[in-house]
């Protein structure tokens, strides 16, 4: 056994390893408004419930390892004391972690992520209509772990009012474990589904995707691409060139001759196959066809 003493490990090497060994970890998908009522949504997967009467959630946005900043949810939920929990489950995956993308103050990750805002009952926070789960919280504390990077910041959200999407209650208004289809987080790029295992999700681009509020409109509406297909699709940097395309077109060869004739709905359905293996580039080729 290869043992560590934590005081002797640069922070991000020592980060990696807490976060590959105790996992996989729930996800809070927080929303919060700042001083001024901007929406700001990103995830954190160093989150849990802790108490049930009062009913209690803590979740922790950790400093930065690099420069030592802190993140806007932080600052939004010192400034307001208001903060709504989503949950995450595998239909919304995607677009949540589109959504953990570094963008500058006072840009609107819902609208990046594609995302739908939902008004709130008792707090000013959104929701995120898409999540089964959303959780309404004042903020009772901020517990402050350390001064530099890499150090915790626990907020502690008392739950005023939740809300539970009937597509995964039971007759007896219990939630369905399989229907909520939850996932978690684990190290480097890996998540967790329910009853499915390990699968892969690559980090955001530290070059700021385009986002969903960028895409063709033909594609952002479309009745075949799906939540998760769309936030694959928006983090990239660019879209690829005419020249791009159409080089990519004419090696496709004899497998699809008239794809530049065929429905945008037969794109999409193409394109999505592409996504399925992971293979943004080419779906966008075919989309831009």
């Amino acid at each position: 056994m290869t043992s560590f003493d934590p005081k002797n490990l640069p922070t991000n090497i020592l980060h990696g390893y807490l976060l590959s060994a105790v996992a996989p970890r729930p996800i809070a998908f927080a929303s919060t408004v700042d001083e001024h009522g901007k929406p700001n949504l990103s995830p954190f997967s160093f989150f849990n419930v802790f108490s049930s009467n009062p009913p209690i959630l803590v979740f922790s946005p950790s400093r930065r390892v690099r420069d030592n900043s802190v993140k806007h949810t932080l600052v939004n939920a010192e400034a307001t004391k208001e903060v709504v929990i989503n949950v995450v489950n595998y239909d919304i995956v995607q677009q949540m972690s589109l959504s953990s993308t570094e963008y500058p103050e006072g840009v609107n990750e819902f609208e990046k992520s594609g995302l739908t805002m939902l008004k709130s009952d008792l707090v000013k926070p959104f929701r995120v209509a898409e999540s089964p789960v959303q959780f309404e919280c004042k903020v009772n504390d901020i517990i402050k772990l350390g001064t530099e990077g890499g150090a915790g910041n626990l907020i502690i959200c008392e739950v005023v009012k939740f809300h539970i999407s009937k597509d995964v209650l039971d007759k007896d208004n219990s939630i369905n474990q399989k229907k909520l289809d939850l996932v978690a987080r684990a190290g480097g790029n890996f998540y967790s589904r329910a009853n499915k295992g390990f699968f892969e999700v690559p980090k955001p681009l530290s070059a700021l995707g385009i986002g969903v509020d960028n895409l063709p409109e033909e594609v952002r509406n479309s009745m075949v691409l799906t939540g998760n297909d769309l936030g694959m699709l928006a983090n990239v940097k660019a879209l690829p060139s005419k020249k791009m395309v159409n080089e990519f077109i004419k090696n496709l060869g004899e497998n699809h001759p008239n794809i530049k004739n065929v429905s945008h709905r037969e794109k999409h359905k193409l394109a999505r196959n592409y996504l399925s293996f992971g293979d943004v580039e080419s779906a966008w080729k075919i989309l831009l066809s």
